[in-house]
C-alpha cells in the first residue's frame, strides 16, 4: 500500500508542476528524469516545441532529432512496454515528433514496433526517405512476425475445421469415411447379439476438389482511419491464402482501386503496397467486386469500411443488395483492430442491416471464429449477439 508521501508524488506526476509543486516533497533524481519525459511530450501543445535535455547546462545548445531519440531511450528505461507504446503513439499524434521519429532511421529503431507504427508508416509511404526504407521494413517485418505467430495458427485451425464439416460426404467411398463420425452417428444402431454397429448413416471427409470451395474476397478501405485494420486484415488475408481449398483475393481502395491479391504471399510486401489517406469510393470498390466474382454461392465478401461513403450513394447501395441477391455472404466491419468501433455513418449502416448484411466491429481474436461461421453459413447475427458483439443500424 502507498504512504501519503508516496501517493502525492504520483499525482504530482500525473498532474505536472514545477520540481515538487504544491505537495511538500523532494522528488528523487529518478523522478525528476521521469517528470520532464512527461512534461516533453504532454506540455508540448502548450508550448509548441519538444524540449528534453537530460541537465539545465544543456539546454538549447543540440539539436531536435538527438532529443527525440534520447527521450525514447529514456521512457523504455522508466516505463513498461505497455505505457511506452501509449507515450510513443501520444508523440506520433504530434506533426513535429512523427516526423522526427519516422524519418531518421536511426530514432526508428528505437521506437517499440507495433500495428499503429506500421499504420503511420503505411500512411507516410512515399514520403519516406530512401535512408529510412531498410529500417521501416525490418519494423514492419518484426509487427508482421509478432502478428502471425500470434495469429496463424488459429485461423488456419478454425477455417480448417470449418471448410471440413461444410463439406461433409453422405455417400463416401471406403477409403473416405470419417470413421470417428460415422461410429458416432451409428451408435443408436448398436447389435448387442452381434456385439457390432450396424452404420446406417456413413459420413466421409469427401473429395479433395481440384477447385476452391470457398472463395474469400477482402476488400479494405484505406482511408487514414482504417490503418491498424489493414495491417491486421493483410495478415489474415496471408494466412488465409495460404489454405489449399480457400481462394483469397485482397482489393484495397480509397477513389481508386488496386487488386494486391498477388502480394499476399508476403504480408510485409502487402503493407508497403497500401497508400493510406484520401477519399473513399466504396461503389467503385463494390463494382471491382462484382466482376472478379465467380461463384456467389460460394463466396465471402468482407468489406472493412466506416461506411463513409464518397461516391455514388445510391449506386453504392444497389450494388451491395445485387450481391446479396446473388448468393454472396456479405460482411461489413467498421474495423479488425483491438481498438474498438469507430465513428460511422448510421444511415448506412442501417440500410446493409436491413438487407441482411451484419455490421459490426471485430477484434482479430474473433475473427477465425467468424470466418468460419461463415464458412458453414451460420446466422451471423446469432453469432454476434452469443460472442457479445453490438451490431450496428439495427433498430
Amino acid at each position: 500500500m502507498m504512504t501519503n508521501e508516496e501517493q502525492l508524488k504520483k499525482w504530482r506526476l500525473i498532474l505536472g508542476g514545477d520540481e515538487a509543486d504544491g505537495i511538500g516533497c523532494q522528488l528523487s533524481d529518478t523522478e525528476i528524469q521521469i517528470d520532464k519525459a512527461l512534461t516533453a511530450l504532454y506540455d508540448l501543445d502548450k508550448k509548441q516545441k519538444f524540449d528534453y535535455t537530460q541537465s539545465k547546462t544543456k539546454g538549447g545548445s543540440e539539436s531536435s532529432s538527438p532529443s527525440v531519440a534520447r527521450w525514447l531511450g529514456d521512457i523504455r528505461n522508466y516505463f513498461p512496454q505497455s505505457v511506452v507504446k501509449v507515450m510513443q503513439n501520444d508523440a506520433l499524434k504530434h506533426p513535429e515528433l512523427q516526423k522526427k521519429m519516422m524519418l531518421e532511421p536511426e530514432i526508428l529503431e528505437q521506437t517499440t514496433p507495433d500495428v499503429h507504427l506500421v499504420a503511420t508508416l503505411m500512411e507516410l509511404g512515399k514520403l519516406i526517405p530512401s535512408k529510412t526504407k531498410d529500417t521501416a521494413r525490418r519494423v514492419v517485418e518484426k509487427v508482421v512476425d509478432e502478428l502471425m505467430q500470434k495469429l496463424e495458427q488459429k485461423t488456419i485451425a478454425a477455417l480448417s475445421g470449418a471448410l471440413s464439416r461444410s463439406v461433409r460426404n453422405y455417400r463416401p467411398r471406403y477409403n473416405e469415411i470419417d470413421w470417428n463420425t460415422t461410429i458416432r452417428k451409428n451408435l443408436k444402431h448398436y447389435q448387442p447379439d452381434y456385439k457390432t454397429i450396424i452404420p446406417e448413416v456413413k459420413v466421409g471427409y469427401g473429395r479433395k476438389a481440384k477447385r476452391s470451395l470457398k472463395d474469400i474476397v477482402l476488400c479494405l478501405d484505406q482511408s487514414g482511419s482504417m490503418g491498424t485494420s489493414v495491417v491486421y486484415s493483410g495478415i489474415f488475408g496471408a494466412v488465409m491464402a495460404s489454405l489449399p481449398n480457400v481462394k483469397t483475393q485482397m482489393i484495397v481502395f480509397d477513389t481508386q482501386v488496386a487488386d494486391l491479391t498477388e502480394d499476399l504471399q508476403d504480408p510485409v510486401d502487402l503493407l508497403f503496397g497500401v497508400q493510406l489517406g484520401g477519399g473513399t469510393d466504396i461503389n467503385l470498390a463494390l463494382q471491382y467486386c462484382q466482376e472478379i466474382i465467380k461463384k456467389p454461392d460460394d463466396t465471402i465478401l468482407v468489406l472493412i469500411t466506416d461506411l463513409y461513403e464518397g461516391g455514388n450513394l445510391a449506386q453504392m447501395r444497389k450494388r451491395v443488395v445485387a450481391l446479396v441477391e446473388l448468393g454472396v455472404q456479405v460482411i461489413c466491419l467498421l474495423a479488425l483492430n483491438d481498438d474498438g468501433s469507430p465513428s460511422y455513418d448510421a444511415a448506412n449502416a442501417k440500410f446493409f442491416s436491413e438487407h441482411h448484411i451484419p455490421v459490426f466491429a471485430c477484434t482479430p481474436d474473433m475473427f477465425p471464429d467468424l470466418m468460419a461461421s461463415a464458412i458453414q453459413k451460420k446466422d451471423l447475427f446469432q453469432w454476434a449477439g452469443e460472442n457479445d458483439i453490438v451490431l450496428k443500424g439495427l433498430s
